[in-house]
């Protein structure tokens, strides 16, 4: 099955962008794969405080 890959385009400072590439490369990743590993981390802790607060799961309306 085929992954169908979202564009997200973001307004950041130079300078800010310049050091978050050289941590992605210190990670030995991309800039682009570090968001998504910095994105799915921050998700899975967001269900799990969702998860302690409450049984329902916010993603019913997504």
């Amino acid at each position: 099955m085929l992954l169908k890959l979202s564009k997200f385009t973001i307004r950041i400072d130079s300078v800010l962008l310049k050091k978050f590439r050289f941590v992605a490369e210190y990670n030995g990743r991309s800039a682009n794969h570090e968001i998504e590993i910095l994105m799915k981390k921050h998700v899975a802790e967001f269900e799990k405080r969702q998860e302690m607060e409450s049984d329902l799961t916010p993603w019913n309306s997504i």
